[in-house]
């Protein structure tokens, strides 16, 4: 039952709040609750009033991957409502929003449960940052792009030593983001798994691995000709140094995404990427 809803609206698009007015003039007819949350900067803190049942975001992708962080360990229900074209991950149209929701209050299956990744860095063996992450973790020159060096370990296992110009950890929800711009493959938003990719690297024989191991492991070698960033989700950033060990593993909680009623993950990346035409297209 729904009952407590907590609205976060993209504070640089104007249409965000009149959507959220509209939003909440529906819920208080229902005897429903609604607290909004105007924001600009993704990195922002969140707030979360006890006992929310339900956040709806009004923006884009960025919005959620935000929203994602806060509430993913709270169990609490996402439903994404983009306010521009179709987003690979906000597929819930502005002019859906009500059969998204009605359909999610009385029959609760279009909820897509996607992984999480937790990141940490360690330096001289003591934690020192950490993040979650829906899309993904990119360690890359922080500066004019240049090659770097990192050791890449999985479940403890040395898979060997890459220079490239940078390393994405993806989940499944990320496989169609910058992974999937630097040649990493599409994967079903609903799988538990990890996708590595490479971005251009430096040998041909590195390429995009698709794994369900546990744990990633990037050790920062020494040499580097260039300073290192971690960002998480493209919306939060810590610099490295050599030496420090950056480790992404699956979250023991998923982010929970209300889904269209209108479209499946299928046709938003067929629309998105244009695939038409028959078997000769």
């Amino acid at each position: 039952m729904v009952s407590r809803v907590l609205i976060i609206a993209n504070g640089s698009k104007q249409e965000s709040l009149l959507l959220a007015d509209e939003i909440i003039s529906y819920l208080s007819s229902r005897g429903i609750v609604s607290f909004i949350v105007s924001t600009r900067s993704c990195d922002e803190g969140l707030s979360v009033p006890m006992s929310t049942d339900l956040v709806i975001t009004l923006g884009g992708d960025g919005t959620v991957l935000y929203a994602a962080r806060a509430v993913h360990d709270l169990g609490i229900p996402i439903l994404p409502v983009n306010l521009g074209t179709f987003g690979y991950i906000t597929e819930i149209a502005k002019d859906e929003w009500k059969d998204a929701l009605e359909h999610y209050m009385y029959k609760g299956d279009n909820l897509s449960r996607r992984l999480m990744l937790r990141i940490a860095v360690y330096r001289k063996g003591r934690r020192i940052w950490s993040a979650s992450a829906l899309n993904e973790g990119v360690i890359s020159s922080s500066g004019i792009a240049k090659v770097i060096s990192l050791e890449l370990s999985l479940d403890s296992i040395q898979l060997g030593n890459f220079r490239a110009d940078g390393m994405i950890i993806a989940t499944p929800t990320g496989s169609t983001g910058y992974s999937l711009a630097a040649g990493g493959p599409i994967i079903d938003p609903d799988m538990s798994a990890v996708i590595i990719t490479p971005v251009c690297p430096f040998t041909l024989s590195n390429r995009p691995l698709v794994t369900s191991g546990k744990l990633v492991s990037l050790r920062v070698l020494p040499g580097q000709r260039t300073d290192l960033v971690l960002t998480a989700d493209g919306q939060l950033d810590f610099p490295l140094e050599e030496d420090d060990v950056v480790t992404v593993e699956k979250s023991m909680s998923r982010a929970l995404l209300i889904k269209s009623v209108q479209r499946s993950f299928t046709d938003v990346i067929r629309d998105k990427l244009h695939w038409s035409g028959g078997l000769h297209a």
